[in-house]
């Protein structure tokens, strides 16, 4: 693995490689150390726990890490996307890139001579992912036969969960309403995973019929960055979809509740929801630590 910009470049051993490693870091059972390592973090859009992890999982390597917003590089405005990776190459070890275009990482990745890793785009947030299912592999044990239902759009967390989800084996289904689908591109994708590995893709309209007997929710927030003209129309549009705790009580028992905050509450999260016992939500964000560990480990570990 030469860079980490989509789910789908993983097989389900990488994948599972990638949560052992985790929990092993985690654990303290792996002690790996990259001293005087550097990591620059490209970000188009602002994160509280992607920023934090990333430089934290730095620092925990004996590495450094340094952070750069849109107004100092200007990536593609002032300075051509090539141009900027041609540089940090010369001076980092692994580039994490917080986007909003997918092809921006792409083509990070197409003129960088070290690692990129996909710290989000319009397309896929892999590392979230990752520390998704670290979360429910320590709460639930294995995700293969295990059903992990979405609610809400279609969206860049709920694409790399899919594709993770049908490379462990799972079932994963996702409710959403009319013009918030999956794109077709993706639902092709996944068709190919579950033929391979074993898992399932539903797609539903009714977000109470897709949590029946679910063993874990998922939401995000109805409006992400970049979208907030339509804020208005995505409340109308998106009523009925939030996750309650009448929803939750008709997945399995102990079922978990999931979400990649920040968290709107009282929109696609009933207000308390995030605090009752089911929730996982600050594990996932504490987890982002160690599935950015793992991730950068394998990565550098690549490199030699």
């Amino acid at each position: 693995m030469n860079h980490f910009l989509s789910m789908t470049q993983l097989t389900p051993d990488a994948l599972a490689g990638l949560l052992e490693r985790a929990h092993a870091l985690k654990s303290g059972r792996d002690t790996t150390q990259f001293p005087g390592r550097a990591m620059a973090l490209l970000f188009e859009k602002p994160s509280l726990r992607t920023r934090v992890s990333f430089e934290m999982a730095m620092r925990r390597f004996g590495g450094h890490c340094m952070y750069f917003s849109p107004a100092e590089i200007g990536m593609g405005q002032r300075e051509s996307v090539r141009d900027v990776v041609s540089v940090l190459s010369r001076y980092v070890n692994v580039i994490a890139a917080r986007t909003f275009a997918h092809t921006t990482v792409e083509e990070l990745a197409q003129w960088g001579s070290v690692p990129i890793i996909n710290a989000l785009t319009d397309l896929e947030h892999p590392c979230q992912a990752v520390a998704d299912l670290l979360t429910v592999t320590e709460q639930i044990g294995s995700v293969d036969g295990r059903t992990i239902t979405y609610i809400g759009d279609g969206n860049n967390c709920a694409i790399s969960l899919l594709y993770g989800c049908l490379l462990l084996g799972g079932d994963f289904r996702i409710a959403s309403p009319p013009g918030y689908d999956l794109p077709r591109a993706v639902v092709a994708q996944a068709g190919e995973l579950a033929a391979a590995h074993g898992g399932s893709l539903t797609e539903l309209r009714d977000p109470m019929e897709a949590a029946g007997g679910a063993d874990a929710l998922y939401t995000d927030v109805w409006t992400s960055m970049g979208q907030e003209a339509e804020y208005e129309q995505r409340l109308k549009d998106f009523a009925g979809f939030q996750v309650t705790a009448a929803m939750m009580a008709a997945a399995n028992p102990g079922a978990l509740f999931m979400h990649p905050l920040p968290a709107h509450h009282g929109e696609e999260v009933e207000a308390g929801l995030l605090y009752q016992p089911q929730s996982v939500v600050f594990d996932e964000a504490e987890n982002r630590l160690y599935a950015q560990q793992a991730v950068i480990a394998t990565l550098l570990e690549a490199r030699g």
